[in-house]
Protein backbone atom coordinates (compact mmCIF):
# COMPACT_ATOMS: atom_id res chain seq x y z
CA UNK A 1 0.00 0.00 0.00
CA UNK A 2 2.87 2.40 0.79
CA UNK A 3 4.32 1.88 -2.71
CA UNK A 4 0.96 2.63 -4.31
CA UNK A 5 0.65 5.79 -2.22
CA UNK A 6 4.11 6.98 -3.33
CA UNK A 7 3.39 6.15 -6.97
CA UNK A 8 0.11 8.06 -6.99
CA UNK A 9 1.53 11.03 -5.04
CA UNK A 10 4.43 11.38 -7.49
CA UNK A 11 2.00 12.18 -10.31
CA UNK A 12 -0.05 14.80 -8.44
CA UNK A 13 0.54 18.30 -9.80
CA UNK A 14 -1.41 21.18 -8.34
CA UNK A 15 -0.78 24.87 -8.47
CA UNK A 16 -3.01 27.90 -8.09
CA UNK A 17 -4.65 29.43 -11.16
CA UNK A 18 -5.85 32.48 -9.28
CA UNK A 19 -6.72 34.06 -5.98
CA UNK A 20 -9.86 35.14 -4.11
CA UNK A 21 -10.44 38.79 -3.22
CA UNK A 22 -12.85 39.03 -0.30
CA UNK A 23 -13.81 41.41 2.49
CA UNK A 24 -13.21 38.53 4.89
CA UNK A 25 -9.57 38.62 5.99
CA UNK A 26 -9.53 35.70 8.45
CA UNK A 27 -11.60 32.51 8.83
CA UNK A 28 -13.01 33.93 12.08
CA UNK A 29 -14.62 36.72 10.01
CA UNK A 30 -16.98 34.11 8.51
CA UNK A 31 -19.77 32.61 10.61
CA UNK A 32 -20.32 28.84 10.41
CA UNK A 33 -23.16 28.34 7.87
CA UNK A 34 -25.42 26.90 10.57
CA UNK A 35 -25.19 30.15 12.54
CA UNK A 36 -25.05 32.68 9.69
CA UNK A 37 -27.89 35.20 9.45
CA UNK A 38 -30.41 34.45 6.69
CA UNK A 39 -29.04 35.25 3.22
CA UNK A 40 -25.63 36.16 4.68
CA UNK A 41 -23.66 34.25 2.07
CA UNK A 42 -26.03 35.13 -0.76
CA UNK A 43 -25.20 38.81 -0.14
CA UNK A 44 -21.49 38.15 0.28
CA UNK A 45 -19.67 39.28 -2.87
CA UNK A 46 -16.07 39.37 -4.02
CA UNK A 47 -13.79 38.53 -6.91
CA UNK A 48 -11.72 35.71 -8.23
CA UNK A 49 -8.62 37.05 -9.96
CA UNK A 50 -7.34 34.51 -12.47
CA UNK A 51 -3.63 34.77 -13.21
CA UNK A 52 -2.86 36.08 -16.74
CA UNK A 53 -1.40 32.80 -17.98
CA UNK A 54 -4.75 31.07 -17.27
CA UNK A 55 -7.13 33.85 -18.37
CA UNK A 56 -7.82 32.29 -21.80
CA UNK A 57 -9.39 29.36 -19.93
CA UNK A 58 -12.24 31.64 -18.86
CA UNK A 59 -13.59 32.06 -22.40
CA UNK A 60 -17.26 31.05 -22.47
CA UNK A 61 -17.66 30.94 -18.70
CA UNK A 62 -19.71 34.15 -18.58
CA UNK A 63 -22.70 32.27 -20.02
CA UNK A 64 -23.11 30.24 -16.82
CA UNK A 65 -25.03 31.48 -13.78
CA UNK A 66 -22.94 29.55 -11.24
CA UNK A 67 -19.42 28.19 -10.97
CA UNK A 68 -17.71 25.54 -8.88
CA UNK A 69 -14.50 26.80 -7.31
CA UNK A 70 -11.89 24.38 -5.97
CA UNK A 71 -9.51 26.00 -3.53
CA UNK A 72 -6.90 25.55 -0.81
CA UNK A 73 -7.85 26.12 2.84
CA UNK A 74 -4.59 28.04 3.25
CA UNK A 75 -5.35 29.17 6.80
CA UNK A 76 -6.72 25.90 8.12
CA UNK A 77 -3.93 24.85 10.45
CA UNK A 78 -3.18 21.26 11.36
CA UNK A 79 -5.11 18.36 9.87
CA UNK A 80 -7.39 16.32 12.13
CA UNK A 81 -9.08 13.02 11.35
CA UNK A 82 -11.88 13.73 13.85
CA UNK A 83 -13.51 17.11 14.35
CA UNK A 84 -16.48 18.48 16.27
CA UNK A 85 -18.69 20.41 13.82
CA UNK A 86 -20.09 23.81 14.90
CA UNK A 87 -23.16 23.39 17.07
CA UNK A 88 -22.37 19.73 17.74
CA UNK A 89 -20.82 17.92 20.70
CA UNK A 90 -20.03 14.59 19.07
CA UNK A 91 -16.79 14.17 17.10
CA UNK A 92 -17.18 13.12 13.45
CA UNK A 93 -14.70 11.83 10.92
CA UNK A 94 -13.34 14.79 8.98
CA UNK A 95 -14.49 13.25 5.68
CA UNK A 96 -18.09 13.35 6.99
CA UNK A 97 -17.84 17.11 7.58
CA UNK A 98 -17.02 20.36 5.78
CA UNK A 99 -14.16 21.10 8.17
CA UNK A 100 -11.11 22.83 6.68
CA UNK A 101 -8.81 20.78 8.94
CA UNK A 102 -8.23 18.00 6.42
CA UNK A 103 -5.22 15.88 5.40
CA UNK A 104 -5.44 17.63 2.00
CA UNK A 105 -6.97 21.02 2.80
CA UNK A 106 -9.00 21.32 -0.38
CA UNK A 107 -12.39 22.97 -0.52
CA UNK A 108 -15.21 23.50 -2.98
CA UNK A 109 -17.73 26.32 -3.22
CA UNK A 110 -20.59 26.88 -5.63
CA UNK A 111 -20.78 30.61 -6.35
CA UNK A 112 -23.08 32.78 -8.44
CA UNK A 113 -21.18 34.31 -11.35
CA UNK A 114 -22.27 37.95 -11.55
CA UNK A 115 -19.88 39.21 -14.22
CA UNK A 116 -16.55 38.71 -15.92
CA UNK A 117 -14.14 41.54 -16.61
CA UNK A 118 -11.17 39.99 -18.37
CA UNK A 119 -9.40 37.76 -15.85
CA UNK A 120 -11.60 38.88 -12.93
CA UNK A 121 -14.81 37.09 -11.98
CA UNK A 122 -17.35 38.96 -9.84
CA UNK A 123 -19.13 36.44 -7.62
CA UNK A 124 -21.70 36.20 -4.85
CA UNK A 125 -22.21 33.50 -2.27
CA UNK A 126 -18.58 33.99 -1.34
CA UNK A 127 -17.57 32.03 1.76
CA UNK A 128 -13.80 32.35 1.35
CA UNK A 129 -11.16 34.60 2.87
CA UNK A 130 -9.03 37.10 0.98
CA UNK A 131 -5.96 35.53 -0.57
CA UNK A 132 -7.42 32.02 -0.86
CA UNK A 133 -5.55 30.16 -3.62
CA UNK A 134 -7.87 28.88 -6.36
CA UNK A 135 -6.94 25.57 -7.99
CA UNK A 136 -9.75 25.23 -10.52
CA UNK A 137 -13.01 26.72 -11.77
CA UNK A 138 -15.75 24.70 -13.44
CA UNK A 139 -19.19 25.67 -14.72
CA UNK A 140 -22.07 24.48 -12.56
CA UNK A 141 -24.44 22.56 -14.83
CA UNK A 142 -27.69 20.65 -14.59
CA UNK A 143 -25.81 17.40 -14.14
CA UNK A 144 -24.38 18.77 -10.89
CA UNK A 145 -27.86 18.84 -9.35
CA UNK A 146 -28.76 15.67 -7.52
CA UNK A 147 -32.07 14.45 -6.14
CA UNK A 148 -32.81 11.95 -3.38
CA UNK A 149 -29.72 12.97 -1.44
CA UNK A 150 -28.94 11.39 1.93
CA UNK A 151 -27.39 13.78 4.42
CA UNK A 152 -26.12 11.31 7.03
CA UNK A 153 -25.84 12.72 10.54
CA UNK A 154 -26.95 16.16 9.27
CA UNK A 155 -30.51 14.98 8.65
CA UNK A 156 -31.14 15.18 12.39
CA UNK A 157 -30.61 18.94 12.31
CA UNK A 158 -33.14 21.42 11.05
CA UNK A 159 -31.39 24.29 9.36
CA UNK A 160 -33.04 27.56 8.49
CA UNK A 161 -33.43 28.31 4.79
CA UNK A 162 -30.54 30.29 3.34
Amino acid sequence: MADLHREIAAGVRLGPIGVVRSRFKEPADLPPPLFAPPRFFERSTGQIEVFPEFAAGLDGLEGFSHIIVLFHFHKAGAAKLEVVPPGETKPRGVFATRSPHRPNPLGMSVLRLLARDGPVLEVSGLDLVDGTPVFDIKPYTGRDRKSHVRTGWLRKQRRPAR
